[in-house]
C-alpha cells in the first residue's frame, strides 16, 4: 500500500471535518479533545508524518496519557477507543499503515466499572427542592432542578428548549434537535420525543413565565425557556446551578465533611464543583431513573420519557439492589 504523507494536526481537522455531519456536536467536541491529546503528544515526539506512526508508539502514547493525565480505566478506555476509530479512519485514506488499528490497546473493564453509581436520591432530591420552593420559589436555577429531577432529561435537552416547546393546558413538554441554532440534542432526531409535566411542575413553569422569565430572545430569534437577560442560559451555567445546589449546606443541611463554611473552598459559587458532595446533571438523571424504577414505573415508560435503552439503563443507571428488584417482582406475584 502506497501512504500519503499527512501531520498529525492536519489529520484530525479532515477528520473532524469528515464526521461532523456524523455525529452530535457534543460528541464532535469530546473527540476534539481527546484526539488533542494525542496531537499534542506527537508535537512532543516530534512525528510530523502519521505514515510513520508504529503500534509500539501508539503503546507509548497510551502510557503517556495515563500517567500525564491521571487516568481512571474507564476514561483511559474512552480515549484509546477514540484514538482507534481515528487510527482506523487513517487507514481509510492511506494516512497510516494498513491494520494499525487493531494495535490500538485499551483496559478491558468490567460492566461494574464501566456503570458509575453517583446519583442524587429521592431525599436529598427533596430536600433541595424543598429549600428552593421556599427561598427561590420559581427562579431560573429552581426551575432547572425542577426539571431536570421531575423529566429526567439530560442537560442538553433543557438547554435546547424554548417557551413555545411548553404547553401549558396540555402538561407537556416537546424537546427538538435544532444544530442550525446551536441547540442540539445528543440523539438528534431520535432524542425529539414529548415529555408529560406533573401539574406542580406546570404551576412552577407557568410563575417562571409570568413572572420572573426576562423577555428576551437568543441571537436566532427563539424564546429560551431557560434564559438569562443575556439569552439563553448556556449549558455551563445550567450544570453549575446543580454543583451549587447539590452542596448540602446550601440547602440547609450540616456540612457532611466536616468542613467550616468560612474556611470551605467550595462555598464560593464559581468552586462549587470542589464540594465532596456536589454532583454533575447526569447524577440528577440517574437517580431520577433510579427512583421512577423503584416506584414501579415500568421499564419500557421510563426508556421512552428518559431517551434511553432498558440495557443502557440496566447498565448505567439503575441503582437498585437485587435484594430490591427481587421484592418489587414480589409484590407483582403476589
Amino acid at each position: 500500500m502506497s501512504l500519503e504523507p499527512i501531520d498529525p494536526e492536519t489529520a484530525l481537522e479532515l477528520y473532524l471535518a469528515n464526521r461532523e455531519t456524523e455525529i452530535s456536536q457534543a460528541t464532535y467536541y469530546s473527540h476534539n479533545s481527546r484526539l488533542g491529546h494525542f496531537v499534542h503528544w506527537c508535537d512532543e515526539q516530534e512525528i510530523r508524518n502519521l505514515n510513520e506512526l508504529t503500534g509500539r508508539q501508539l503503546q507509548h502514547y497510551r502510557l503517556w496519557r495515563r500517567n500525564d493525565g491521571d487516568l481512571s480505566p474507564v476514561t483511559e478506555k474512552t480515549q484509546m477507543d477514540t484514538l482507534r476509530v481515528f487510527i482506523r479512519w487513517l487507514e481509510s485514506i492511506d494516512g497510516v499503515p494498513e491494520d494499525l488499528s487493531t494495535k490500538v490497546l485499551s483496559p478491558e473493564i468490567t460492566p461494574s466499572q464501566n456503570a458509575r453509581d453517583v446519583m442524587l436520591d429521592h431525599e436529598q432530591a427533596t430536600a433541595i427542592l424543598t429549600h428552593l420552593e421556599k427561598y427561590e420559589y420559581a427562579s431560573l436555577e429552581h426551575l432547572t432542578v425542577a426539571l431536570l429531577w421531575h423529566t429526567m432529561m439530560r442537560i442538553g435537552c433543557a438547554h435546547a428548549l424554548d417557551v413555545e416547546d411548553y404547553h401549558s393546558n396540555e402538561q407537556y413538554l416537546e424537546i427538538h434537535h435544532r444544530p442550525e441554532t446551536e441547540t442540539p440534542i445528543k440523539n438528534q432526531q431520535d432524542g425529539e420525543r414529548l415529555v408529560a409535566l406533573s401539574p406542580s411542575v406546570c404551576e412552577l413553569i407557568n410563575d417562571w413565565l409570568n413572572n420572573k422569565r426576562p423577555f428576551v430572545t437568543d441571537k436566532y430569534g427563539r424564546e429560551p425557556l431557560l434564559t438569562t437577560e443575556q439569552g439563553r442560559a448556556s449549558i455551563s451555567a445550567l450544570r453549575s446551578y446543580v454543583y451549587c445546589w447539590s452542596r448540602p449546606c446550601w440547602y440547609g443541611q450540616p456540612c457532611p465533611h466536616d468542613r467550616d463554611p468560612k474556611q470551605c473552598d467550595a462555598i464560593r459559587r464559581d468552586n462549587a464543583s470542589k464540594c465532596p458532595s456536589s454532583i454533575s446533571p447526569h447524577a440528577i438523571r440517574r437517580g431520577s431513573i433510579t427512583h421512577s424504577l423503584g416506584k414501579d414505573m415500568p421499564e419500557k415508560v421510563v426508556s421512552d420519557r428518559a431517551n434511553v435503552s432498558q440495557a443502557v439503563i440496566d447498565q448505567h443507571y439503575d441503582q437498585r439492589t437485587e435484594r430490591e428488584r427481587m421484592e418489587q417482582r414480589r409484590e407483582f406475584l403476589e
